[in-house]
């Protein structure tokens, strides 16, 4: 997982150990270290354009929104959707 140095993301650490997940922090002011969130970013404006306020978008909304952007194919996973590339992972590691 990529983050910024954000206050919000100071406990992932705790991430690694526990689940296995990486975590890595990005310098500040380095938007081209984190890529892929700038990608998931631009994509989340396309439904929410900045200054949305979420107060009045509901979790069900957001959860559709999640769900149509991780079911678009990518050129990076080649051509699968986020979501293909999760459930071979997840098979693979249930083994």
């Amino acid at each position: 997982m990529t983050v910024d140095r954000g206050t919000e993301f100071s406990g992932l650490g705790s991430f690694e150990p526990q689940y296995g997940i990486k975590t890595y922090y990005c310098h500040a002011y380095s938007p081209a270290e984190r890529g892929s969130n700038e990608r998931f970013n631009r994509h989340l404006r396309y439904f929410y354009p900045k200054g949305t306020c979420f107060e009045h978008v509901s979790a069900h909304e957001l959860t559709i929104t999640l769900l149509e952007i991780n079911q678009r194919p990518l050129k990076i996973l080649n051509w699968q959707t986020p979501y293909q590339v999760m459930l071979t992972n997840l098979s693979k590691n249930s083994d």
